[in-house]
């Protein structure tokens, strides 16, 4: 009977050791990030929160055309809407055969005690100074012009949202899924050693101990949900969509330095030379407005003295000395040109800056990616070795629960870092100014 109790008791060991390495073994199988007609639901039994959250993973859907569903609900579209009828109404103004707004003058006069009627017509016509016109069809390219450039800036600062907020639900999505399979590693471990304390093989303390780490376990697992929660929510508040693409790998872009054709500075360098096309266009009206001004004289009467006559006339106004009038206004757009070359100088420090960290974040997730891959490799073996040990009677049940939780962190990290690889890629891609 000793003989049968001792072989039962080595048999189920051996059970055991086999049944916790096959779930640390399939908990260590990599998932992709994104699996193609996927569905996240919040409300699956595994789950322990109270948000019942869908994403749907759509395998036609595309980083660039959530970008361009994106940009046409934002707010700033309509800015860039009001440039464009600016520039459509500067450009009409530049075509104008006219300055501005013709004039008609009519008058009449009486001279009683003579009986003579004087009537007077007059047309008072704007025409261009000279350079004038030039100088508004400037003005209305260079706000034209800033409509695009405008639009393809707030297009790339989108997608450096859009792009860090998928990367996010990638990394809360792997840690979600980690935390699952811990917990539900350890739920089994905890049946497995309830039944192995009623039966007399493993002492209560093993049963607490097994407990007290599948609640921590939890734990994990409920905040990583309310985390993945928190990183769906970011996504659908900036693209207000409940639909993101399948699965997508950044690729690094070959651009080793910030150039200068970025679309941040391209914008800022046409608010700058809008400025300057403005104050041209001021100088170019001068003291003012040159006017053409033709009429007619009728001149009437029954006096014999009366020439009963018409008479045609035509003259041209000039302004002069009136330049020192427009100075304030010039003055005044220089300072916000010299506001707008400060800005110039830092936004290219500050997307310098951002190059740079991001080249290096790259570099040193290279290695730590290689590290961490080495890490697992090596906590894979050691976890397989603990099992056998555990299951032979070489090891406690809390020497195999803490290599077991080791390998989990190893297999974690090295997951994460996948991810922070692919994000510190897209981060890059952002930095040199690449649209997705």
């Amino acid at each position: 009977m000793f003989f049968l109790n001792g072989f039962r008791k080595h048999l189920f060991s051996i059970m055991l050791g086999q049944l916790v390495f096959a779930v640390a073994i399939f908990q260590l199988m990599p998932r992709p990030a994104f699996a193609q007609g996927d569905t996240w639901d919040m409300t699956n039994p595994a789950s322990v929160g109270y948000h019942r959250d869908i994403l749907d993973i759509d395998k036609t859907l595309t980083i660039s055309k959530v970008v361009d569903a994106t940009m046409d609900t934002h707010p700033d579209a309509d800015v860039i809407t009001a440039m464009e009828e600016e520039a459509a109404a500067l450009e009409a103004r530049g075509n104008s055969w006219t300055a501005g707004a013709s004039q008609i003058a009519v008058g009449y006069q009486s001279m009683y005690s003579f009986r003579l009627n004087y009537a007077t017509a007059n047309l008072m016509v704007p025409v261009w100074n000279f350079g004038q016109r030039d100088a508004q069809r400037e003005l209305a390219k260079q706000v034209e012009a800033g409509a695009e450039l405008q639009a393809a800036a707030i297009k790339l600062r989108l997608a450096g949202l859009i792009r860090g907020a998928l990367w996010d639900i990638a990394l809360a999505k792997n840690r979600y899924e980690q935390a699952n399979d811990n917990q539900e590693t350890y739920k089994k471990l905890l049946a497995t050693i309830k039944r192995r304390v009623e039966l007399g093989d493993l002492p209560k303390s093993d049963e607490l101990l097994a407990q007290t780490e599948f609640f921590q376990k939890r734990s994990v697992f409920i905040n990583a949900e309310a985390e993945l929660m928190h990183a769906r929510k970011r996504y659908t508040s900036i693209t207000r969509i409940t639909k993101i693409p399948s699965a997508h790998v950044e690729k690094l872009v070959d651009l080793k330095e910030l150039e200068q054709s970025h679309p941040a500075l391209t914008a800022i360098d046409n608010r700058i030379q809008r400025k300057q096309a403005e104050i041209k266009a001021i100088k170019a009206v001068g003291s003012g407005q040159t006017n053409v001004i033709a009429g007619i004289l009728s001149d009437e009467g029954i006096d014999q003295r009366s020439n009963h006559a018409e008479f045609f006339n035509v003259g041209v106004i000039v302004p002069f000395g009136g330049g020192a009038h427009n100075q304030p206004q010039i003055a005044a757009l220089n300072i916000e040109l010299s506001q707008l070359t400060s800005q110039r100088e830092q936004l290219y420090r500050s997307l310098a800056q951002t190059h740079h960290e991001a080249m290096h974040n790259l570099e040193v997730n290279t290695i730590e990616l290689n590290n961490a891959r080495e890490h697992q490799k090596i906590a894979e073996e050691l976890l397989s070795m603990k099992n056998m040990a555990f299951s032979v009677g070489e090891i406690d049940l809390l020497e195999l629960l803490k290599i077991q939780s080791q390998a989990q962190q190893a297999t974690l990290y090295a997951k994460e870092r996948a991810v922070i690889m692919q994000r510190d890629i897209a981060a890059y891609n952002h930095a040199v100014g690449n649209m997705p």
